[in-house]
């Protein structure tokens, strides 16, 4: 996610477009103000290349499963510390240690993507790749770059379906609450909460219209994100770091694996579509 564009937050304009004259003025640049705070706090040592996880965990079990993970810098694992630490490779060390199957990872997500790259992302795979689940997070960059939500349910739809023409079962991990993100300053931190979990509700909705999976990150994992954040947080304060990845792809993983029909009974924040 880029932190240049808090500045320019659409549920910002939103809140605005009710004011007038120097009022509106006077709090348009209060917000750029403070996106100028966020940015010098946050600056960029993560640079935006996340460790490469893609590889065969636990290959010696055999009969593996195709797991894909698209989306943005979250899926990706930026922050990690090391591959197996990313969301990817957290999800195929526990899956392979659950079903006693090994994992064959492609992470086909990108750093800073929003989500009408996944489309693009879904189209780089191999002709003849079929997995058997695909895991989706993105829309912090959504809310950031001011993308209409129906366009950016638009774009997770279409890459629901053409996952499951690939014959994956989806699991769509529901944009993270931004108002976890200590280093941009209030107002502009709860309208980013707002935006961020208007989004997610969103997506949920979508994912479980579609057949597909949810999981709302903003519940299962935003609390240990807002109440331990030197822990949870990288070096930037704003990607999550090894630890707040392994308790993310600890609290995704029940979808994952009911997805693969190894688990039945879903934890709190875990949606499952109706059967009809």
């Amino acid at each position: 996610m880029d932190a240049k564009v808090w500045a320019r937050l659409g549920v910002a304009a939103g809140v605005l477009g009710g004011i007038s004259g120097a009022s509106a003025y006077g709090a348009r640049e209060m917000l750029s103000r403070q996106a100028a705070v966020a940015r010098s706090r946050i600056g960029d040592p993560l640079g935006h290349v996340a460790p490469s996880a893609d590889k065969t965990y636990k290959k010696r079990y055999g009969d593996p499963v195709e797991l894909v993970v698209l989306g943005d810098s979250i899926a990706a694992g930026l922050g990690a510390d090391h591959p197996k630490h990313t969301l990817g490779g957290g999800l195929a060390r526990r899956v392979a240690k659950r079903t006693g199957r090994a994992v064959r990872l492609r992470t086909a997500a990108v750093v800073g993507s929003e989500s009408s790259v996944l489309a693009e992302q879904i189209e780089g795979l191999p002709a003849t790749y079929r997995p058997d689940v695909a895991v989706i997070v993105v829309g912090g960059n959504d809310v950031t770059h001011r993308i209409p939500t129906a366009d950016s349910i638009r774009h997770l739809t279409e890459a629901i379906g053409a996952l499951q023409e690939l014959g994956a079962e989806v699991v769509v991990g529901t944009c993270p609450d931004l108002g976890a993100l200590r280093p941009v300053p209030q107002p502009l931190r709860a309208l980013g909460s707002r935006a961020s979990r208007q989004l997610a509700a969103a997506q949920r909705e979508a994912a479980l219209t579609h057949g597909a999976r949810a999981v709302s990150l903003a519940h299962v994992v935003g609390p240990f994100f807002i109440t331990n954040p030197d822990e949870m947080f990288s070096l930037d304060r704003f990607h999550p770091s090894t630890h707040g990845y392994k308790r993310t792809a600890k609290a995704m993983l029940p979808s994952v694996l009911a997805a693969l029909g190894y688990a039945d009974d879903l934890p709190f924040g875990h949606h499952a579509p109706s059967a009809g």
